[in-house]
């Protein structure tokens, strides 16, 4: 079995790379700019999964961590600025809530977002 998790005296713990996206996919959320989450190019398991996982990809092995994130940005975002922040938010909520380390965190800009969606009127 791919190990991917902890192991203590009392016993493992496996963490799913969809609680990771999940994970990723909200801190990225919380950044001013992001407008939302980005489809990524599809690959084979881009076509089973959440939608978080189909906006964040983890690459996790025994040595390294390493996510992709795409994201959609709000028009008038300053895209240095607001991809900074997404990789910092991303790694310090993965790091915290998992308590592994993260090497990298890679912000693919998808696309801007122009107009906020109008609500129907009734």
């Amino acid at each position: 079995m791919d190990d991917k998790g902890y192991k203590s005296v009392e016993g493992s713990c496996i963490i799913s790379e969809d609680v990771i996206a999940s994970i990723a996919s909200s801190a990225a959320l919380e950044v001013a700019g992001v407008a939302g989450m980005a489809q990524r190019p599809a690959d084979i398991r881009g076509f089973i999964g959440s939608a978080a996982s189909k906006a964040v990809r983890v690459l996790n092995n025994e040595s390294e961590t390493i996510l992709d994130v795409y994201i959609n940005l709000k028009l008038g975002a300053r895209i240095p600025d607001v991809a900074g922040e997404v990789q910092h938010n991303v790694k310090v909520a993965v790091q915290s809530m998992t308590g592994k380390p993260v090497n990298k965190v890679n912000v693919h800009i998808a696309g801007l977002v122009t107009d906020e969606p109008k609500e129907a009127t009734v």
